[in-house]
């Protein structure tokens, strides 16, 4: 039997299967080996039923959490004074707060050095005299990024021991592969 009678022989005692793919608009589609079924619209993000409203001190006066970190309480308790939004801005705000948003998707193509340029020298305003946090929507990716260029850029930290600072204190942090690949070769350029 040759190679190839022997791949179709193979291929005739597969089973047909269908997967549900989740597309970064939000669209989900089921297909199958006949056809692709749309599904409808999800969330572009895991939805997070757990509140998670422990901001993490990275460094002094340096904040990192989720959105559950913009409540009242949360700000004043840890006395958070500026509030640097990536990627998802708090659905209320507060007098005597500072707020500030940068537009982030957490996907791995999202330009990272395009976020710093604004957030590095934001963070850097107000670091001096205020707490800063700075969050996503889960504290994961988006903002632990934004905290580890940071890091880099600003603190001679590198991206192992700027991820291991946030992950000490917060160890759910995770950037996704493009912003850890991007951090890495933004660690490589500031060496």
């Amino acid at each position: 039997m040759s190679l190839l009678d022997s791949i179709k022989s193979k291929k005739q005692s597969l089973r047909s299967t269908e997967t549900i793919v989740t597309l970064a608009d939000g669209k989900k589609l089921r297909e199958t080996k006949e056809k692709t079924e749309f599904l409808g619209v999800s969330y572009g993000f895991v939805v997070d039923t757990k509140p998670d409203k422990t901001p993490a001190k990275i460094i002094p006066n340096l904040y990192l959490g989720a959105q559950d970190c913009c409540e009242r309480e949360v700000l004043d308790s840890y006395n958070l004074r500026v509030v640097l939004s990536v990627g998802i801005e708090p659905s209320v705000k507060y007098e005597n707060v500072i707020y500030k948003y940068i537009e982030c998707l957490d996907l791995p193509e999202t330009d990272i050095k395009d976020v710093l340029n604004v957030a590095v020298p934001t963070i850097d305003e107000y670091i001096l005299e205020n707490n800063i946090l700075v969050h996503c929507n889960a504290g994961v990716s988006r903002s632990c990024s934004v905290v580890i260029g940071y890091l880099i850029l600003k603190r001679g930290f590198s991206y192992e021991s700027a991820l291991q600072a946030c992950k000490d204190v917060r160890p759910c942090v995770r950037p996704n592969d493009g912003f850890e690949k991007q951090l890495k070769m933004l660690n490589s350029d500031t060496s």
